[in-house]
């Protein structure tokens, strides 16, 4: 395994360099510089012990010895295998490359000086599939800064669109419809993924990508950006062509999992094992995750002290420096944040995390027109750049500039509709401007991303204004609709008011019932009920009911249903059994 993640790695580190994808390069070379030097440079084998270890192979490979050999995952029917080039195909490739070397080179070093139309030019006659990704990405490049452009013209104009158009991305897609070279593989995912209705293509192809060269980093980046929520992620996870404890696996999952803003304790366990000296014990990156992940958890104080040993180990590293400039500014260690913003000013001050860093900074300061000033500037750096959009917003909230909040929280909410902070930012403008609607449906919008994060709904006190108002739609609703009595019961249950939440969830399975809905449109309300009878030694005979039905379907919730109808009929049993009590 040690062997395979290095050679892994090394190819990675120039096969991604080759091709313009410097951010997958430094990933991959950071990561291998991580490892342990006597893992990435072991000793040569002796010749006795060669000879000793090919003994031992023939004797593995006996076919008498089944016992010895392990089990094989069981795969998912749909997950691509691991793929590698037909050695024909390989061979006239490299003679291709070979062919063409001096030209691949010069399209390279035209690339890094952003002098993309000229790398398409020296390009226009190669053959080999890495010149074809090059000239592909090139122009990809080429029109995605002449949209940007474009873009910026129509800055603080009403009829400027959310995301900067690029129609050419249908024409470089066509180029590469059916291919099956790992890398064009991952341009046909980055263009689908700019299509609007083509992100499960995107996956697609970003996992037959992954299947042909696992070690290629933009391609789980960019499968990672194509995920909303955390159940699709779980339902990505087995499609991956690597097992599930595989360090690429785990590192993905911890990544989306951070940019959904919902980690758990699992994630920081994830970090820990692949900190370990199995793996990346010296990974300032995945330290890095580590930290993040706990500042998403809420556990500020961990994730200062991760920071500070990443600072202590490489006191110039930048990414993720914004992350903890949150961390000083919410626990209002203003010495420590000012340093910080002094020493990175020198660093690099027009990076958009310096220039959030500094906003932080004067936030903190209530200087909050300087703070705007340099969250700006980072959204002028970088148009996607989600904490800057949403701290602006802040900014203008505290300056009790409700519109200019509200455009700030909707430019972030364009760049991710994933962030819960936006749309409760959103709710915050629409409250200040009495737009109490407006206001509340946007708190739905951050606790339907954040469904237990009773801190959304304390800080406003809106639990039970939004119930009333959801009462109130109630009446004049069609006597058939659901949404509105499950988003009571979920109103209730998040204050505790179980027996008010039960109400709502037996309205739901009556109204589904009565219309003949399908078992999965009330399974979920049917399991709180019961759960709720259950434990309460109510109606029992209701809660069998419910469950029974449940039980004998093919929701998700059968197995729990199942479970909980063996407690049901034992309730009753024992209900029978002793009688009725004088």
């Amino acid at each position: 395994m040690d062997k395979q993640m290095v050679d892994g790695l090394r190819t990675s580190v120039k096969e991604c360099s080759e091709r313009g994808l410097s951010v997958a390069s430094k990933w991959s070379s950071e990561l291998l510089l991580s490892m342990p030097f006597a893992k990435r440079h072991p000793p040569p084998p002796s010749p006795v012990a060669s000879s000793s270890s090919t003994n031992e192979q023939s004797q593995s490979l006996d076919p008498t010895q089944v016992s010895d050999v392990a089990p094989v995952p069981v795969r998912h029917p749909h997950a691509p295998f691991l793929q590698t080039q037909p050695e024909d195909v390989r061979a006239l490739e490299l003679e291709f490359e070979a062919h063409e070397a001096d030209l691949l080179f010069s399209a390279r070093t035209f690339m890094e000086s952003r002098e993309s139309m000229r790398a398409i030019h020296v390009l226009r006659e190669c053959r080999s599939a890495k010149a074809h990704f090059l000239s592909l990405y090139s122009q990809f490049i080429a029109t995605e800064t002449r949209a940007l452009r474009s873009w910026h013209k129509l800055d603080n104009n009403r009829h400027q669109p959310s995301d900067p158009v690029n129609p050419t991305v249908e024409h470089l897609l066509n180029r590469v419809v059916n291919v099956t070279d790992p890398w064009l593989l991952f341009l046909k995912a980055l263009f689908l993924s700019r299509l609007s209705g083509r992100r499960d293509e995107a996956i697609e192809s970003a996992l037959l990508s992954i299947a042909g060269f696992p070690w290629n980093w933009a391609a789980w980046t960019l499968l990672g950006s194509c995920i909303e929520d955390g159940e699709e992620l779980s339902s990505i996870l087995p499609l991956l062509p690597l097992p599930t404890t595989h360090p690429l696996v785990q590192m993905f999952q911890v990544k989306t999992m951070n940019e959904l803003q919902i980690p758990s304790d699992n994630e920081v366990s994830l970090c820990e094992r692949l900190l370990g000296s199995d793996f990346f014990p010296g990974s300032l990156w995945i330290m890095s995750l580590r930290a993040c992940a706990l500042y998403h958890s809420h556990d500020f104080k961990q994730a200062q002290v991760q920071f500070e040993r990443i600072l202590a180990i490489d006191p110039c590293r930048i990414e993720d420096i914004d992350i903890y400039s949150n961390i000083l500014y919410v626990t209002d260690n203003r010495l420590k944040l000012s340093r910080l913003a002094n020493d990175f000013l020198a660093t690099d001050r027009d990076r958009p995390e310096v220039c959030c860093l500094v906003g932080n900074l004067y936030s903190l300061r209530a200087e909050h027109e300087k703070s705007v000033k340099y969250f700006r500037r980072a959204t002028q750096l970088d148009r996607t750049y989600l904490s800057a959009w949403t701290l602006m917003g802040h900014e203008y909230v505290e300056m009790k500039n409700s519109h200019a909040a509200i455009e700030s929280y909707r430019r972030a909410i364009d760049v991710n509709r994933k962030d819960y902070r936006a749309w409760y930012g959103l709710g915050q403008a629409y409250e200040l401007l009495n737009m109490h609607q407006y206001a509340l449906h946007y708190y739905h919008h951050a606790t339907a991303l954040r469904p237990y994060d009773v801190r959304l709904w304390q800080a406003q006190g809106i639990l039970r204004e939004a119930a009333e108002c959801f009462k109130r739609a109630l009446i004049t609703a069609d006597p058939h609709e659901i949404t509105i009595n499950l988003r009571l019961a979920n109103l209730y249950d998040l204050m505790q008011d179980y027996a008010e939440s039960v109400a709502y969830h037996r309205r739901v399975v009556e109204v589904c019932q009565a219309n003949g809905r399908p078992i999965q449109d009330f399974a979920k309300s049917s399991l709180k009920v019961a759960e709720h009878n259950l434990r309460t030694t109510g109606d029992l005979f209701l809660a069998r009911d419910y469950l029974k039905t449940v039980a004998a379907s093919n929701v998700e919730e059968v197995v729990r249903a199942a479970e909980l109808l063996k407690l049901a009929q034992e309730a009753i049993r024992q209900k029978d059994t002793d009688g009725p009590k004088h």
